[in-house]
């Protein structure tokens, strides 16, 4: 990848096309590359509570997630995952910020290269305004995600059914949640959707995003 990627510069950098279908081959088939990780992290909570803060539940619930799904992991893979790293490809003219997914799975290879995830608390099963607005702000925009082609959003879903939130979700979103081979035991489903790309880039046109809900029912955000 030309060194200008790793700049922090205004996105109006040419990007490689072919780069962008390299890395997109790197992050084939990610409910079971990627999110097989998370699920067993999950897992893991049950028997091992996670520590967290309730004034700052979603991301506390994120930080701790981290490094039970690196537990998960041989180390021997080519790639890491890492809380709340820097999208520097999308980043807007300094001295903005870069866009920070919640976590993401980035490519030793090529640190500019992830497979993100975003995370949101769901209060109740139907309550899935703000998981709709980061699905279509965030992913859909190419905010998040510029070289891939997928990527995941995590349901917290504190009080309710993890299927009726499905629905809801699909309901928001307005289009078809489809089952998920691999994961076919697990409350998560897939959806396909067209990006809006902006104006000379080659980033994927469209973009497969991964819905899982994780239920936390012992876990309530603090209202102090």
């Amino acid at each position: 990848m030309p060194d200008s990627l790793e700049s922090d510069s205004a996105p109006s950098r040419s990007v490689d096309p072919a780069f962008v279908a390299l890395a997109c081959s790197w992050m084939q088939s990610p409910a079971t590359r990627f999110l097989g990780f998370v699920w067993n992290a999950y897992d893991d909570t049950k028997t091992n509570p996670l520590q967290v803060n309730s004034r700052d539940l979603e991301r506390s619930i994120t930080q701790a997630l981290v490094p039970r799904i690196r537990d998960m992991m041989t180390g021997d893979e080519p790639f890491y995952v890492e809380h709340e790293p820097y999208e520097r490809e999308t980043m807007q003219a300094p001295p903005a910020r870069p866009p920070q997914p919640d976590l993401a799975f980035v490519f030793r290879a090529d640190i500019a290269v992830m497979w993100p995830v975003e995370a949101k608390v769901l209060e109740t099963s139907g309550r899935v305004a703000k998981y709709i607005r980061d699905v279509k702000e965030g992913f859909l925009t190419c905010r998040y995600a510029p070289f891939s082609d997928s990527g995941a959003m995590l349901g917290y879903l504190l009080e309710g059914n993890p299927v009726s939130a499905l629905v809801a979700i699909e309901k928001s979103l307005g289009v078809k949640l489809r089952s998920v081979p691999e994961q076919l035991s697990r409350h998560e489903r897939r959806s396909h959707h067209n990006r809006t790309v902006p104006s000379g880039k080659p980033y994927p046109p469209t973009f497969d995003c991964y819905h899982l809900i994780l239920q936390f029912p012992d876990l309530r955000r603090s209202k102090t």
